[in-house]
């Protein structure tokens, strides 16, 4: 049986042409987004954003096809926050934002 209530990473990977001003101005729109949505930069075209639940999992996939660019590349992965802090690191550092991310409260 799975837990729905689990925590979850959103992550998005994308990669956008840029080679005309009207791709690069999509491309920066569509990063604007991923920022204003609450996603955080991991590493160049890849973003990511704690969810709490399912449901919020939903509404952030939701809005993701509302504003993905049409050319270029889009996917998104949905992984648990255990999965997401296995993560290696195999060269460089986490970002701030990763090591700022909320953590699970705990009420006794």
């Amino acid at each position: 049986m799975t837990n729905n209530c689990q925590n979850k990473r959103l992550m998005v990977f994308f990669d956008l042409p840029t080679i005309s001003r009207e791709e690069r101005r999509a491309a920066a729109g569509f990063r604007k987004e991923l920022i204003g949505n609450g996603f955080s930069m991991m590493q160049y075209s890849v973003y990511t954003r704690y969810c709490h639940s399912d449901s919020v999992v939903k509404t952030h996939m939701m809005r993701l096809k509302r504003y993905v660019p049409s050319n270029g590349c889009v996917r998104a992965l949905i992984i648990t926050e255990h999965q997401f802090k296995s993560m290696e690191i195999l060269a460089g550092e986490s970002s701030k934002q990763e090591q700022n991310a909320p953590r699970q409260l705990s009420f006794l």
